[in-house]
């Protein structure tokens, strides 16, 4: 833990997440909530690491989930880095005072204190990950691209290896029919998900559900997102969570 004004920076892991505050779920009755905490208990995930920042009476206002790149549930292959799986702030009044930032610094002191080659994340021009620009600002270079997704990386030592993607195109071939893909990684999977499933039901569509349990299994999946996709014949029609509504309107151009 290390405080600076009035803002306290947290490191939490499954041991506490659950009291201490896990990423974008604050409700810790939802099903979300405990969705994320068990995903954080999995065997698989006991070097994930939540970096949260509290303020004072607005409590948690952002956060980082980081992890050894080996460790990762996105498509990524790189050798002893810390990877930033996602990075946020939430309130707009809080995005112009370098907290970002600062939870870089701070992934990156222990990237180095761990003897680690460095610290990479992935990073989209789209919604759901964090922009390139916060990254850029802060020394980090693009290694690798695909679609709109760029892997972002800084080296401590010259000769590091450099991270490169994993081509999750070459795994929609095997998907056909229609199939949902998620992971408990992100909080947000749980309602869409279950909306999905709804949807599909009320459309007598046959969708095949398949829930990824290691990182392994994420970091090979057919979707840049790593832990979201929603396929038919081989085609990647969603590669984050969507709403009830958005699937509605895919159903209606693809059937």
């Amino acid at each position: 833990m290390s405080k600076e004004d009035n803002l306290v920076f947290i490191d939490a892991g499954a041991e506490d997440a659950s009291e201490k505050g896990i990423c974008c779920s604050k409700d810790h009755k939802s099903a979300a909530y405990h969705c994320k905490v068990a995903w954080l208990q999995l065997p698989h995930n006991k070097e994930v690491r939540l970096l949260l920042v509290n303020k004072g009476v607005d409590g948690i206002i952002g956060f980082a989930e980081y992890m050894p790149s080996e460790a990762a549930w996105r498509p990524v292959a790189a050798g002893n880095y810390l990877f930033i799986q996602c990075i946020a702030i939430y309130q707009k009044a809080s995005r112009s005072q370098g907290l970002a930032g600062k939870m870089l610094a701070i992934i990156e002191e222990k990237a180095l204190s761990q003897g680690m080659n460095g610290v990479c994340s992935m990073c989209s021009s789209g919604t759901w990950m964090a922009g390139k620009d916060l990254f850029e600002k802060n020394g980090y270079a693009v290694c690798d691209q695909l679609g709109r997704f760029e892997l972002l990386y800084k080296a401590f030592r010259d000769g590091a290896p450099v991270p490169s993607l994993i081509d999750w195109n070459r795994q929609l071939e095997k998907y056909q029919g229609w199939h949902l893909l998620y992971a408990d990684q992100c909080p947000w999977h749980q309602k869409a998900v279950s909306d999905l499933k709804e949807a599909a039901v009320e459309n007598h569509l046959e969708l095949c559900v398949t829930r990824l349990e290691t990182p392994e299994q994420a970091r090979h999946a057919p979707t840049g997102y790593g832990t979201f996709g929603l396929i038919k014949d081989g085609k990647l029609l969603a590669d984050h969570y969507i709403s009830k509504t958005r699937f509605l309107n895919i159903l209606r151009k693809e059937i």
